[in-house]
Formats: C-alpha cells, structure tokens, sequence
C-alpha cells in the first residue's frame, strides 16, 4: 500500500485513508503489519483508533491524533451523530429496490461471525441500516448502504439475512470467494464534525481499482 496515495485528509488532529481491502485496520492474530501501523510509521507519532473496517473491506478509517479528539470523537459515534455510507455488491438483487432492515444480531466468538434474527434473543443486539440499489451490471447489483447502528459485520449479516451476501463474503454465505480474499464491501462516505471547529467534514474513498467496482459508473 503506498500511503501518501491513500491520504483522504490529514491535519493535526486527524487523519483519514482509503484502506485497501485485505488489509488489517489494527494487528489481529495474523501479525501481519496493519494499516495503524504503517499510518504510524507515515506520521512519525501515535495515532488512536476512533473506528474499525473489516479486513476484506476496503475505505475510508479515521484516526485521531490526540486523545482529546479521539474523546470527541468517540462521542459523536456513541451519539449516532457520524453519518457512515458504504457500498456493497451483491449477485441478488433485494426483495425491494430500497428499504430498511431491522434485525437483532448475536456474535459468536468461537466462529467470528454474528447471526441476524428477526426477533430479539437474549444478548442480542438491534441492528438498523437503510438500502438503496443505485446500479446494476449484468451480473451484480450495487447497494448504497447508511448505517444506523454499528454493529460488528452488521452489514455482512444483514445482507446475508436476506438473501444477498456481498461478493466474495464466503463466511456470509457467498458461494465462491475473490481471489484476493476481498470482500466487495467499500466504506465509501464518512461525514463528522470537525473536533475543534465544529465544520461538518465530509470523506469520500475511491472505489478500488478492479474490474467489477469499476464497471459500476458512479
């Protein structure tokens, strides 16, 4: 990953990149160097995880660069006052061209994965985000999704849920996988206010370079 390439916004509280999928947001079992740490190693100075994105997803993560900001931060996620988009490709198209899915989610540790249901379970929790198909090639079709909740692989499992996992998702029920181990899940907008000025900050990440994002003319 060329970093300087990836920077979506930087100054001295924050910075933002477009993450390739596959790689790690922060070190996980793998040992494998994360983008924290290369982010780190770029801005010569600690930086503080405001947010996750799976591996095989790519887009946009903010990091704060102080723990005053990433406080902040922190408060406006807890507070649902960020506004997260993301876009997905999945080979079914919905029951509808647009909607709102509501389920409640269990993680299971042991296997890494959450599972949605329709009616609350114990230890469950509530997930929401709203849909909309924006385009459609001859085999795929493109989601605009806004989360409302963030919930872990609440995007994977909702999709899941109604019979559209997200290309390449073999955990979620996809039938074969990318060749790259990606998913096509792309953290595309992120809007937030700035911690300091209060000015409403908008991020965008450009779709990834490969050849079924980028059949989709958006």
């Amino acid at each position: 990953m060329q970093i300087t390439e990836n920077v979506l916004y930087k100054n001295n509280q924050l910075i933002a990149l477009n993450k390739s999928a596959g790689l790690p947001t922060q070190s996980d079992r793998s040992g494998d160097k994360s983008l924290l740490d290369i982010t780190e190693i770029y801005t010569k100075s600690q930086l503080y995880l405001i947010h996750r994105l799976d591996r095989p997803a790519s887009g946009v993560v903010l990091f704060a660069r102080n723990k005053k900001c990433l406080a902040t931060l922190n408060e406006q996620f807890q507070n649902r006052k960020i506004k997260k988009t993301y876009l997905a490709v999945v080979k079914n198209h919905p029951p509808e061209k647009e909607g709102t899915l509501i389920h409640y989610l269990l993680k299971s540790q042991k296997k890494n994965r959450a599972f949605a249901h329709d009616e609350e379970k114990p230890n469950s929790k509530r997930a929401e985000l709203t849909y909309k198909v924006i385009a459609s090639i001859e085999n795929y079709h493109l989601l605009e999704i806004n989360l409302v909740t963030g919930r872990h692989h609440q995007i994977r499992a909702q999709l899941a849920k109604i019979d559209c996992p997200i290309k390449g998702d073999e955990r979620y029920g996809f039938k074969r996988g990318n060749k790259d181990r990606s998913i096509h899940l792309h953290a595309w907008k992120l809007e937030f206010r700035h911690p300091v000025t209060n000015d409403v900050v908008k991020l965008e990440a450009p779709l990834p370079d490969e050849v079924v994002w980028q059949a989709f003319d958006i």
